[in-house]
C-alpha cells in the first residue's frame, strides 16, 4: 500500500469477500423467505408441539339396555396412573433430589397396585417423554392410596405423578348374556358380540384438551388453552329380556350338568311374529368383567392337559380354549337337527298337498327307500299302521322317509332354500354360520341328480346327514309358528342419544312367506296334540298351556375316537299353540350321562322354561277339567284354630285327610306347614294339639321311590302318612307312564309324619334317535 492507497491485491481480496458475503446473505435471505412462505405451517406446528401438551378426553361408551330398560352394559370410572419422566428429571436436577427413587418407592409400597420399584424406575428413565403409564383401571380405593402418597411426599405442586379419570366397561350381571353382549378390549373397542357389531355406534368420538407449557414445563395462561369436548356414544336398547335370559341360562346349565355334556349347550327364545331375540345363551358362559379368565370347565381341561404352565403348548391350548369359550354356539356353529327337522318336512308335505287326512302308513321298524338300503326307525319293533299325523308325533322315520320321497328332491331342495337354510338369517351379530351346499349339505347335483338321490332324500327327510345353525333352524320353526312368514331375527330394537332422541328404531323384516297359514296351523295342531297326549315330546308338557314341540336326537357321524356315542339332543317348541307368542330352541351337545334321548335331556327343561316364561309375558293358563283335578293344592293354615274348626276346614273346605295328635282344644303345630303345595287326592295334614304331642312327633323313614310311576309313588307315600309334590312331567296319565328319576329327600332319611316328598318325573320310553347308518341287503 503506497500513500495510504490499498493495493490492487487487497482490493481484489476485499471484492471477493464482498461477493461471498453477498451470496451468503442472499442464500440466507432466500432460505428465510422459503421457510416463511413454504414451510411456515410445518415449523409453526413444531413450535406448538414443543410448547403444548395434548390430553385425550375419552368419550363415554354408550350403555346397552335390555328390552325393559335395565342396564346390562355400562361404564364405571377408573383411573390411569402415569408419571412425567421429563419433569421428574428436570425437577430432580433443580432440587438436588432423586424424585424417581421417591416415587418408585412410594408407588411400589402400595400393595393393592402390584407395581414394582423396578417398573417405575424403568418408566422414569424415558426422560424425553411427558407421559408414561404405570397402571390402568385403578379403582377409587387404589386412586385414594396414590393421592395419599402424593400428599405425604408433598408432590402435589410438582406435577410429577398424575391420576387421570378414565372409563372402564362394566357388566352388572357378570355372566348373563355373555355370548350376546361380548366384551371390549384394553383400548375400549368391542371384540365380540354386540360390543363389536355396534362398536362405531357405541364408541363416540374422543375430545382433546390442549394446554401450553413454558420452557420450564409450567402451565401458561388461559389464553393458550383449547378444549374440544368428547361426543359420547349412542345407547342401545336390545330385545333381550333379563328375566327370560336368566331363566334360559338356568335351564341350560341344569340340563348340561345333569347330562354330563361335553361340547357345550345353547338355547334361543324368539318372538314368533317379530323375530326379536328375547334370550340367547351358551353354557358354559364366561365372566364379561374378566373375559380373559378361563371358566371352570375350560380351566379344568387346561389343568388336565399335562402341559407345564407357561410352556408354548400350555399357552396355545389356553388361547384355543378362550376362543372356543367366546364363540357363540347358537349363531356360529352348525349341527345335525335330527327329528326336530321333521316339523319342516311335514310343513313341506302339507303345503304340497301330498298327504290325505287320515291316510295310513306302515312302519315295521325299518324301510328300504331305494329298494336296497335298509334304514331303521328309532323304534325297532315298529309302530305298525299309523297316520301321518301320528307318525310325526311318534317321530317315525319310515313315515317321514315315505313323505320325503313323495315330495321329491327338487321340491325338498326348493323348500329347504325357501326356509332360509342356505343363507344367513341376517341377525345383527357377527360370526353367523350357514349351510353350504357340497360342504354341510349335499351338492346340488348329488341331491337332485345322482345314483344316491333317493337315499339322500330319505335321510334328509328326518334331519340327518346335513348341518344347520341353531338360529337358522329356530327362524324356520318360527315360520311354522307365525303362520308361514320367514322373519329376520334381531337384537337391537332402538338406538338413542343421551337426551333420549331416537336415532334408529327397528322394524320387523319379513323376508317371504314360505307356507300358508293353513299349513302352519295344521302342523302346530299335530305337534300340540303329541305333547298333550302320548307323543314323543310329551316331556315338554306344561299344565294349563298348549305347547307345540318336537325333540330330536341326532348321531354325530363326523366325530370319531370318543369314549361315548356322540349325540346332539335338542328340542324346538312354541306356545301357546293356538296363538303362538314365543318359540324356543334348546340343545345339549354330546351328553354322556343318563338316558341319552332329547325327550329326557332337552324336553323337560323346555317345559320348565315355558312354565316360567309364559306367565311372565302375560299368557294366562287355561286348565282343562282333567288338569284342574290334578293341579297341586295348597295346605291350609290351621295353627291357633280350635281343633274342631281345623278339622272342618281341612276336610270340608280343602279336601285333605287329617290326623289329630293329642286331645287339646287348639292346634299348636301342623305338618306340612300351611301354604305348602302338595298333589291332590290323598293329601294329608297332621295337627298337634298338646305340648306332649309336640315333644313326641311321629316320624317315618323315606322309601326309595326312583323308578316308580306316579300312582305307585303316591300310594307308597300315602301308606306312610307322607305327601307328594310332583316336579317335571305332570301329564303322567298318558303314554306308558312317567317314572321317578329323582327325589328331594334321600331314601332312609327320617322325616316328620305329613312331610312333603318332592319327586321329579320323566318319560323314558321315547328315543327319537335318527341314525344315518344303512344296511344293504
Amino acid at each position: 500500500m503506497v500513500g495510504g492507497t490499498p493495493s490492487t491485491k487487497v482490493r481484489k481480496r476485499a471484492s471477493w469477500m464482498c461477493i461471498v458475503f453477498s451470496i451468503l446473505f442472499f442464500l440466507l435471505a432466500g432460505k428465510i423467505l422459503y421457510i416463511q412462505i413454504f414451510k411456515f405451517d410445518e415449523y409453526e406446528q413444531k413450535v406448538i408441539d414443543q410448547m403444548t401438551q395434548e390430553t385425550t378426553v375419552s368419550a363415554d361408551r354408550g350403555n346397552i339396555y335390555d328390552t325393559n330398560g335395565i342396564v346390562i352394559a355400562t361404564n364405571i370410572t377408573t383411573y390411569r396412573l402415569f408419571i412425567d419422566p421429563a419433569a421428574i428429571s428436570r425437577q430432580s436436577s433443580a432440587d438436588g433430589v432423586n424424585y424417581a427413587d421417591i416415587i418408585a418407592r412410594g408407588v411400589s409400597e402400595i400393595d393393592t397396585l402390584g407395581i414394582t420399584y423396578e417398573d417405575v424406575i424403568a418408566q422414569a428413565g424415558y426422560t424425553k417423554y411427558r407421559d408414561r403409564t404405570l397402571m390402568r383401571h385403578l379403582s377409587e380405593e387404589q386412586a385414594d392410596a396414590v393421592r395419599a402418597f402424593i400428599a405425604q411426599k408433598e408432590l402435589d405442586d410438582k406435577a410429577l405423578v398424575h391420576l387421570q379419570a378414565t372409563s372402564k366397561r362394566y357388566y352388572p350381571y357378570d355372566n348373563l348374556a355373555s355370548h350376546v353382549l361380548g366384551f371390549t378390549g384394553g383400548d375400549g373397542n368391542g371384540l365380540y358380540g354386540l360390543e363389536m357389531q355396534y362398536d362405531e355406534i357405541l364408541s363416540g368420538t374422543d375430545g382433546k384438551y390442549i394446554g401450553a407449557k413454558d420452557s420450564f414445563g409450567n402451565e401458561m395462561v388461559y389464553d393458550y388453552e383449547s378444549y374440544i369436548p368428547a361426543i359420547d356414544g349412542y345407547n342401545i336398547t336390545t330385545t333381550i329380556d333379563v328375566y327370560i335370559q336368566a331363566e334360559l341360562e338356568e335351564q341350560l346349565q341344569t340340563a348340561y350338568v345333569e347330562s354330563g355334556g361335553k361340547n357345550r349347550a345353547c338355547g334361543i327364545v324368539l318372538d314368533v311374529d317379530t323375530g326379536a331375540v328375547l334370550a340367547m345363551a351358551v353354557y358354559p358362559s364366561y365372566n364379561l368383567n374378566d373375559p380373559w379368565e378361563l371358566n371352570y370347565q375350560s380351566a379344568q381341561k387346561l389343568s388336565e392337559s399335562g402341559f407345564d404352565e407357561g410352556s408354548d403348548e400350555y399357552n396355545e391350548l389356553k388361547q384355543q380354549l378362550l376362543l372356543e369359550t367366546w364363540a357363540n354356539k347358537a349363531v356360529g356353529e352348525l349341527y345335525m337337527p335330527g327329528s326336530t327337522f321333521k316339523v319342516i318336512t311335514a310343513a313341506m308335505a302339507y303345503e304340497e298337498h301330498i298327504v290325505k287326512e287320515g291316510e295310513t302308513f306302515s312302519c315295521p321298524g325299518y324301510w328300504y327307500p331305494d329298494g336296497v338300503s335298509k334304514i331303521h326307525c328309532h323304534y325297532h319293533k315298529g309302530h305298525g299302521m299309523l297316520t301321518f299325523e301320528r307318525g310325526l308325533q311318534q317321530s317315525c322315520n319310515p313315515v317321514l322317509m315315505q313323505m320325503g320321497l313323495r315330495l321329491g328332491a327338487e321340491d325338498y331342495y326348493k323348500y329347504f332354500s325357501a326356509f332360509g337354510y342356505f343363507e344367513k338369517t341376517g341377525i345383527d351379530v357377527s360370526g353367523e354360520a350357514y349351510t353350504s351346499t357340497g360342504v354341510t349339505f349335499w351338492s346340488e347335483k348329488d341331491f337332485l341328480d345322482s345314483p344316491q338321490t333317493t337315499l339322500n332324500l330319505a335321510v334328509a327327510s328326518f334331519g340327518q346327514n346335513f348341518k344347520i345353525s341353531p338360529i337358522a333352524h329356530i327362524s324356520a320353526i318360527n315360520a311354522v309358528a307365525n303362520g308361514g312368514n320367514l322373519v329376520t331375527p334381531y337384537f337391537v330394537k332402538e338406538i338413542t342419544d343421551n337426551e333420549g332422541n331416537v336415532i334408529y328404531s327397528h322394524e320387523t323384516e319379513v323376508k317371504r312367506q314360505v307356507i300358508s297359514e293353513a299349513t302352519a296351523q295344521k302342523v302346530s295342531d299335530i305337534l300340540e296334540e303329541g305333547v298333550a297326549t302320548d307323543g314323543g315330546s310329551k316331556n315338554a308338557y306344561v299344565a294349563g298351556y298348549r305347547i307345540a314341540a318336537k325333540t330330536g336326537t341326532s348321531e354325530k357321524k363326523d366325530v370319531k375316537d370318543t369314549e361315548y356315542i356322540p349325540y346332539v339332543c335338542s328340542a324346538i317348541a312354541f306356545a301357546p299353540a293356538e296363538a303362538p307368542e314365543i318359540s324356543v330352541l334348546f340343545m345339549v351337545d354330546e351328553p354322556t350321562e343318563g338316558v341319552l334321548y332329547a325327550s329326557v335331556i332337552a324336553a323337560p327343561y323346555v317345559a320348565n322354561l315355558m312354565s316360567e316364561v309364559l306367565p311372565y309375558v302375560g299368557v294366562e293358563a287355561e286348565y282343562t277339567e282333567e288338569e284342574l283335578k290334578n293341579k297341586a293344592v295348597i295346605t291350609p293354615s290351621l295353627v291357633q284354630l280350635e281343633t274342631e274348626d281345623a278339622k272342618k276346614k281341612a276336610v270340608e273346605w280343602f279336601g285333605f285327610d287329617i290326623e289329630v295328635v293329642g286331645d287339646g282344644k287348639y292346634v299348636l303345630a301342623q305338618s306340612p306347614a300351611g301354604g305348602t303345595l302338595v298333589e291332590p287326592g290323598c293329601a294329608k295334614v297332621v295337627i298337634y294339639t298338646t305340648d306332649e304331642a309336640l315333644q313326641e312327633r311321629r316320624t317315618v323313614k323315606v322309601p326309595n321311590l326312583v323308578g316308580m310311576t306316579a300312582v305307585a309313588a303316591n300310594g307308597t307315600l300315602t301308606n306312610l302318612g307322607l305327601n307328594l309334590k310332583i316336579s317335571g312331567t305332570t301329564n303322567f296319565a298318558s303314554g306308558k307312564g312317567a317314572v321317578v328319576i329323582e327325589q328331594n329327600i334321600a331314601p332312609g332319611e327320617t322325616v316328620e309324619l305329613g312331610s312333603v316328598i318332592e319327586l321329579t318325573f320323566r318319560y323314558l320310553d321315547d328315543s327319537d334317535v335318527t341314525f344315518a347308518d344303512t344296511e344293504n341287503e
